[in-house]
């Protein structure tokens, strides 16, 4: 019942993330995505801050710059870059293959067990999205599909080492701690690289209060907690419920069509999402060797 309730909970995130697409489209002016994102981090991230009223120490502060830069500055920089080269389903398409990398990343930073139902969790709901997303006429650009694939395995490598380096404080600090980070992180790279935002109106501004508080603070504390509690893999998987929850949103809030393709494709998504729940509870025939250091007998998760 413990395992379910986190699982509910850590879904919250993903689920709220997919809602970002309609309050960037709908709330914030276009083209400056660099600039939404540190003003998304840098103010939730003081905010959380102000509460909690602690600071890193020692070698924390060097960890927490590193899992600022890959859960938001470097992934999100990513991200965009790849949405403005990409189609959106393809941009998205790419990001899927991140808990794919998660799998790997956990055998090798973490020694978790490589298990075949994970991995074909992980194509399952590979396959969902593209068939929610891809369209007959989606191109393909090297920088846009390195910028995607970039931002997957920054997600990912963050999500890992986030489980490895567990905190010697709780949730809201440590997502305070990365919040800030990331966000001044981002600072720089918002002068650098966009002109300044024009005036912003109360509907920007509410905009920007939505990702901040909700789509960062809060979802951040609930992913960071599922981290904690859960196998990362099991926890990369729920992502795909971010795709998902856009493609229904668009429908229900902006009226886009939704195809029996795409709603093949919330089956296949959901499917797989469950498949990686039971990975996490069974070992099953899908057999695939644990790498071999120092010539050990080889070891077969089945």
């Amino acid at each position: 019942m413990n395992r379910n309730l986190d699982l509910m909970l850590t879904a919250l995130a993903p689920a709220i993330w997919g809602s970002s697409y309609l309050v960037t489209t709908q709330f914030l002016p276009d083209g400056y995505p660099v600039t939404v994102a540190f003003l998304r981090a840098l103010p939730a991230g003081l905010l959380l801050l102000l509460v909690v009223r602690r600071l890193p120490s020692g070698w924390w502060w060097l960890r927490v710059a590193i899992l600022g830069a890959l859960n938001f500055s470097i992934f999100w920089t990513l991200l965009f870059v790849a949405a403005y080269r990409l189609p959106g389903g393809v941009a998205a398409t790419v990001g899927a293959i991140q808990p794919l990398v998660v799998v790997f990343l956990a055998r090798g930073l973490l020694g978790s067990p490589i298990r075949g139902l994970s991995v074909l969790a992980a194509l399952f709901g590979l396959g969902g999205v593209a068939l929610l997303l891809l369209t007959p006429q989606a191109a393909l650009d090297p920088l846009g599909v390195a910028a995607g694939l970039g931002g997957a395995v920054s997600m990912a490598a963050g999500t890992v080492l986030s489980r490895k380096w567990q905190p010697p404080v709780g949730l809201l600090t440590f997502t305070a701690w990365q919040l800030t980070a990331g966000g001044f992180i981002l600072l720089p790279l918002a002068f650098l690289l966009e002109p300044a935002l024009p005036p912003l109106t109360d509907r920007n501004v509410m905009g920007l209060a939505y990702l901040g508080l909700i789509g960062a603070a809060f979802t951040y504390a609930l992913w960071f907690r599922g981290i904690a509690r859960l196998e990362p893999a099991a926890v990369s998987a729920l992502g795909f419920l971010s795709p998902t929850t856009a493609v229904v949103l668009g429908w229900l809030i902006l009226g886009e069509a939704l195809t029996p393709l795409q709603g093949a494709g919330i089956l296949i998504v959901l499917a797989s999402v469950w498949l990686s729940q039971q990975a996490g509870r069974l070992r099953v025939a899908f057999p695939i060797a644990r790498c071999n250091p120092g010539n050990k007998p080889l070891e077969i998760e089945t």
